[in-house]
């Protein structure tokens, strides 16, 4: 019996799809997709990528036709500051080291295993006295096009 090479990418395609798993995602971290739709990220394989400036980068971790309400990432800090306004309400969990938010002259800190929720519309001055990472979580997840 001869075997062609498309048969073998068939199965293979359809056992990694049967087990949830990321095929044709080129993605650089472990996610598992079951088929209920629950999705597991090993954030320790997320590799952030440089954003706007010098010492702030960040992945996001779900697409919209994944998660179209809900978006979620990992952002890193280094020993930097960074403005923003969100056009959206954010959940922050700190995953290492401390995460300070600036609002009004006011910081709220965050250590390791702490959450902080930044409502919509806040102005705010991200900031950290070294690395910092931590996972964020937005509502809604289309916020770019709100901007």
């Amino acid at each position: 019996m001869n075997v062609s090479e498309e048969l073998i990418k068939k199965i293979v395609t359809q056992v990694l799809a049967e087990q949830g798993l990321n095929q044709g995602q080129k993605e650089d971290f472990v996610k598992h997709k079951d088929k209920s739709g629950i999705i597991h990220v090993k954030t320790d394989t997320v590799k952030c990528e440089r954003f706007e400036q010098d010492g702030v980068a960040l992945k996001d971790i779900l697409t919209l036709d994944e998660a179209p309400r809900m978006g979620a990432g990992i952002m890193e800090l280094d020993h930097t500051s960074f403005e923003w306004t969100l056009v959206y309400d954010e959940y922050d969990l700190v995953l290492d080291g401390v995460l300070e938010i600036e609002i009004d002259g006011r910081v709220v800190t965050g250590h390791k295993g702490d959450i902080i929720y930044i409502p919509k519309n806040s102005h705010i001055h991200f900031q950290t006295p070294s690395k910092t990472r931590y996972a964020y979580f937005v509502y809604p997840a289309n916020w770019s096009e709100l901007v």
